[in-house]
């Protein structure tokens, strides 16, 4: 049920709708959740020895300028989801992750999957970044 005020302030309700915040939050959770399960697809199909950066799944989901939030939806998903959050970085080639908060697990992992990295978390994407419209060709 949502409340309008009217003119003399006292409020007249409508049956049906719900509150204006609960239909924000649904909303939000709508589009979070389309461009979510789209992002999530993309990092799923990012290949072992390949890298992707955060902008480039945004952009693969439909939303360029997403790319924060991919970085939320690796931190809060990709256990659950076992995505290969390990192999998308920022768009400078390096890992985003401090040293002694990631770092160290997401270069063994790079490294396990013959990526080369060195000691300052960069990583040659001439040679490992995924390109999804020749990947798709395969």
């Amino acid at each position: 049920m949502i409340s309008i005020p009217l003119p003399g302030g006292k409020p007249t309700f409508v049956a049906g709708l719900p509150e204006h915040s609960d239909r924000m939050r649904y909303n939000r959770r709508m589009r979070e959740s389309s461009f979510s399960d789209r992002a999530k697809q993309a990092i799923s199909a990012i290949p072992c020895g390949k890298v992707a950066t955060y902008g480039q799944i945004a952009a693969c989901a439909g939303n360029h300028r997403a790319s924060r939030q991919v970085a939320w939806l690796l931190h809060s998903s990709s256990r659950k989801d076992n995505l290969p959050w390990h192999r998308v970085i920022n768009s400078r080639g390096t890992i985003s992750l401090p040293i002694g908060g990631g770092f160290e697990e997401q270069k063994l992992l790079l490294e396990g999957e013959g990526i080369g990295v060195d000691e300052k978390g960069r990583i040659d994407l001439s040679k490992h970044l995924w390109n999804p419209v020749l990947d798709s060709r395969d």
